[in-house]
């Protein structure tokens, strides 16, 4: 007789809901975004959808989430132990130069993240290592070309950003230059789209400063 499947919601708001599902082989978390607001579901089923292209490009990296299945606006992807960035506050080396490596891996199969200046979106795992979660907005391309290059940039300025925050001491000169070096798509993100972003997130969907990707 097969176990039965247990459902433990982690999250809920105008987007779907957010569970932790056993029962299944493993632990899983489940994005359902069949019960997101009805004038949203368009926009957290397409929102599930780049999820789900960006997990199966990047099927076989270490340290990212498996996709399971994507059907009927339900996403499924394989759970990972860990804590978030902002509570475990890694202060090690080694972490950093692992989560480099991690998104050159990621960069090399075509796939940028778009969203790692939050901290929810790193992951430090049981044994120490990070991990990425969240690919709702990743971009997928040729890695070589010019946008996928310069948004992959913008991918690893985040990571040191919170290098700085955490471990700064460690900080090369060639770290600080890059960190001192302002893309055109980080300002016009600034300039227009850093402010609908937090209207929407902070007073439509609640959310604080560190929530929206942790899971």
């Amino acid at each position: 007789m097969s176990e039965p499947i247990q459902e433990r919601i982690l999250k809920r708001d105008l987007f779907g809901t957010i569970a932790e599902v056993q029962g299944l082989p493993g632990r899983a978390i489940r994005r359902d975004t069949r019960s997101a607001a009805f004038g949203l579901r368009w926009l957290a089923r397409w929102l599930a959808g780049r999820e789900a292209r960006a997990l199966q490009r990047l099927q076989g990296v270490p340290a990212v989430p498996r996709l399971l299945c994507f059907e009927g606006g339900v996403l499924e992807r394989s759970h990972l132990g860990g804590e978030v960035m902002y509570r475990a506050a890694p202060r090690e080396l080694a972490y950093y130069r692992e989560a480099r490596r991690l998104l050159q891996a990621v960069h090399r199969r075509g796939v940028v993240h778009n969203d790692l200046a939050k901290e929810a979106n790193w992951l430090q795992l049981d044994d120490g290592r990070p991990a990425l979660v969240d690919f709702q907005i990743a971009w997928i391309g040729r890695p070589r070309a010019p946008l996928m290059r310069l948004l992959a940039r913008e991918d690893l300025r985040h990571l040191l950003k919170h290098k700085r925050m955490y471990c700064p001491q460690h900080l090369t000169p060639v770290e600080k230059r890059l960190l001192k070096r302002q893309s055109w798509i980080r300002r016009l993100w600034f300039a227009t789209g850093k402010r609908i972003y937090r209207f929407l997130t902070r007073r439509v969907l609640g959310w604080r400063d560190r929530e929206g990707g942790s899971y």
